[in-house]
């Protein structure tokens, strides 16, 4: 929100939005002026008051936080906490009529919802998750069906908004919500935005198998402070997320070498994060070989650009008449939907198909 603010006020590029490079810019997606924020947040904190905490840390610098004051506080208005109900069906009716309100309130051509939630365990698997009328059947009962990002995903497309999880969490990945969504005539998408050690995995992977070396190990270890690190100390949510980040691994290789990621919580990192990798490999005559690399980088500032670019797309996805998943935006995530090429060039080949697809129509805001 602070990034946009400033970019529309003429303050800041938008270095990191890949929308903003020469061969995606295109008049079918709208621009980030147009895009209206609001949303639901477990915090009580004012986002001034955030964006205060951002720039005492050194991840934006502290001119733009005070220089947009009057653009958040017109944001903090709708930006609300997160609805409850006695039942998980009367949740998402409270959730859906805040989307409805925020949507009348603008006069917004599309509403797009992302989840930007810290990881959650994986659920248990419950019956009512394959069939869309034994979900509904299934809310409306006293014991919890869906985990938090899939009741998310639920309420928003019954209220007529694509979803984009980027988080590795459930959200509409279960089949009944992919019926929800292809009865509302509605996209989604996700899953676990790629901003660091696995966006350097989906480039050096493909470099492997191209030139026919054989991995033997890989593997990582990821340090990172934050709400994030802190919620990934907890064992389950750890697991989830660590799983999407070997996948790009066994997809793009086409099979698992020895080695794991490990993510370790060091609170002092705060948002920063410090990935270190070690590759053992084999070329001709089998000859051992290995390479390591380091990655340090601050995670909001990597994924803010992309949850502007995904909010942008979907619009235009929306507005174009795609229902389902956007397998088009395997390019922003470690764990994309649907049978998709792991390797960041090819991506960026689909990406760069759907948004000249998408054509010249405006799509509003």
């Amino acid at each position: 929100m602070l990034g946009a603010s400033a970019v529309r006020a003429g303050l800041a590029e938008a270095t990191g939005c890949v929308l903003e490079s020469p061969e995606l810019r295109s008049d079918a997606l709208p621009a980030i002026g147009d895009l209206v924020f609001g949303g639901h947040d477990i915090s009580s904190i004012p986002l001034m008051k955030k964006a205060a905490a951002l720039a005492e840390a050194g991840i934006v610098p502290a001119r733009l936080a005070g220089a947009v004051q009057d653009a958040l506080l017109e944001i903090e208005q709708d930006v609300l906490p997160l609805p409850d109900g006695g039942t998980q069906a009367e949740a998402a009716d409270a959730i859906g009529a805040d989307l409805d309100r925020f949507r009348r309130r603008h006069q917004l051509d599309h509403v797009v919802v992302i989840n930007v939630s810290t990881t959650e365990p994986a659920p248990p698997p419950h019956p009512a998750h394959a069939d869309l009328d034994a979900l509904r059947d299934a809310l409306a009962g006293p014991e919890p069906v869906l985990p938090p990002s899939a009741l998310a995903a639920y309420a928003a497309l019954r209220a007529g908004c694509p979803y984009i999880d980027f988080t590795p969490s459930t959200g509409a990945r279960l089949p009944a919500l992919d019926a929800l969504a292809r009865e509302q005539g509605l996209p989604y998408g996700g899953h676990d935005g790629k901003t660091g050690e696995t966006l350097v995995k989906s480039v050096l992977a493909p470099m492997f198998a191209l030139r026919n070396l054989k991995v033997r190990t890989w593997s990582g270890l990821n340090l990172l402070g934050g709400g994030d690190g802190a919620n990934l100390a907890e064992p389950a949510a750890n697991a989830a997320k660590s799983a999407s980040k070997q996948r790009v691994l066994r997809e793009t290789l086409g099979y698992v070498p020895q080695g794991e990621t490990r993510i370790d919580f060091v609170e002092d990192l705060d948002d920063f994060k410090t990935a270190w990798d070690l590759i053992s490999f084999e070329g001709f005559l089998g000859t051992r070989m290995r390479m390591e690399f380091t990655w340090h980088g601050c995670d909001s500032a990597l994924a803010a650009p992309l949850v502007l670019d995904l909010a942008r797309l979907t619009a235009a996805a929306h507005h174009a008449g795609r229902t389902g998943p956007l397998t088009e935006l395997a390019f922003f995530f470690k764990d994309p939907l649907g049978e998709v090429p792991h390797a960041l060039p090819e991506q960026w080949r689909m990406l760069r198909a759907a948004v000249d697809a998408y054509g010249s129509q405006g799509t509003g805001r």
